[in-house]
């Protein structure tokens, strides 16, 4: 689907006029920041929002430690903002392509089982509501709606402004090593608990887990980052060059995975190195794909993932792309994943070449037997009456969203599927 028209705001204001001109003419609103989702949470059927120059820094609370970004900041943009107050953002995930305003109102998270996803460090926010008017919920204004704002699938309105909690800049130091699926499994609830962020990726058909630990430093703690060929042989040459080409080589003769995949885990996943957390969170991939990604109680994540390993097994499926298991705290957000419990993370993909349905709808009877909760940016099939049930505070924000935007003008098809119409 292709919007009717597209407009690139540099200002509030400038929403503001687009929202109420949208609403003269009956079209519907869809807010855009780097397109980054799997899901058609950003699809816009009417006007289309970019907000790529809706970026910067709009204030900082200095004594606090927040720090007020407009909407269209992209997260890998957001570190040097940041490096003059000598402030971070708590935890990251592994890409950084994405806008803040998208990030958070997908659920976009990280890994580590005492840290929350991006939206839990968001303290206040601006919004542009369905008439054209200012909404800013903070401590200090409609402070009971945060928990629902924070992190809205775009579902309320047209976010302009977010305040992030920072923390003190630290370093972390990074240990990436290949160790065996079966001792990775043995000891998941332990590592998980004593790391500050621990996760690992499976590829399928071998019997080894690459395991990634880090662990939190102060500022001022000797750094050792990874040297600039070597980081270039890992994450490009391997990562993302050779890859591809196995990637694209599987599509045609799917025999050769396997052997490929025994040779990645003996290629790759093994070094240590200290450095900025920006740049130990993330890396850069540019090998293409689809995802999709359930959140389970954190209990029920080994035995959801043994149940995958044999499915996998069983069907005789050549895989390429491992899988990943991560980690986050419970929260209080009322859409987010981790609502209310502590979450371990299943993500499965496909290289985009490969036709992922028949493995991603096998892999989600998996999931939602387990309790599952979809990633809202990454493909899944649930409706709104299936996931009602799996979000205690799932009618409060269809209650809000009727509020807010009673004539649905932030509406697209993905939301009437997972809120209703």
């Amino acid at each position: 689907m292709r919007p009717q028209a597209v407009e690139y705001p540099t200002s509030t204001d400038a929403v503001r006029r687009a929202v109420q001109a949208a609403a003269r003419k009956g079209l519907a609103v869809k807010a855009v920041g780097a397109g980054h989702s799997f899901s058609g949470i950003a699809v816009a059927p009417g006007l289309l929002l970019d907000l790529s120059d809706l970026t910067g820094v709009v204030g900082v609370d200095r004594e606090r430690g927040r720090v007020t970004l407009r909407a269209g900041t992209r997260l890998h943009h957001i570190p040097a903002l940041l490096a003059p107050y000598q402030l971070a953002m708590q935890n990251l995930g592994d890409i950084d392509r994405q806008t803040i305003s998208g990030a958070i109102s997908t659920g976009t998270h990280g890994t580590g089982a005492r840290f929350g996803g991006l939206a839990t460090q968001v303290v206040g926010m601006t919004l542009v509501t369905a008439d054209g008017e200012l909404l800013t919920v903070d401590e200090d204004h409609d402070s009971a709606l945060l928990p629902a704002v924070a992190l809205s699938l775009g579902a309320l309105g047209v976010i302009v402004e977010v305040t992030l909690q920072c923390v003190p800049a630290f370093v972390l130091h990074a240990v990436d090593q290949p160790v065996p699926l079966a001792e990775t499994l043995e000891g998941l609830e332990r590592s998980a608990a004593e790391a500050d962020h621990f996760e690992f990726y499976w590829f399928p058909h071998t019997d080894v887990a690459l395991t990634k630990t880090n662990t939190r430093l102060p500022p001022d703690a000797p750094r050792h980052p990874l040297p600039a060929m070597g980081r270039w042989i890992d994450e490009e040459l391997l990562s993302n060059g050779v890859y591809r080409a196995v990637c694209g080589i599987g599509t045609v003769l799917p025999v050769v995975v396997p052997s490929f995949s025994r040779l990645a885990v003996t290629l790759t996943g093994n070094r240590e190195y200290t450095d900025r957390s920006d740049r130990v969170f993330t890396q850069n991939r540019d090998v293409r794909f689809r995802e999709m990604e359930y959140a389970l109680p954190a209990e029920n994540l080994r035995r959801a993932f043994d149940a995958l390993r044999a499915l996998i097994d069983e069907r005789g499926w050549r895989l390429s792309f491992p899988v990943e298991i991560r980690f986050a705290a419970a929260d209080d957000l009322w859409l987010s994943t981790a609502h209310g419990r502590a979450t371990g993370y299943i993500a499965v993909h496909r290289y985009w070449r490969e036709n992922p349905t028949e493995y991603f709808e096998a892999v989600e009877q998996i999931m939602t037997q387990e309790g599952g909760r979809p990633h809202w940016g990454k493909m899944h099939t649930l409706d709104a009456d299936a996931l009602r049930p799996r979000y205690p505070r799932f009618d409060d924000f269809t209650a809000l969203r009727d509020r807010l935007d009673p004539d649905r003008r932030f509406q697209n098809a993905y939301l009437a599927r997972v809120l209703g119409g």
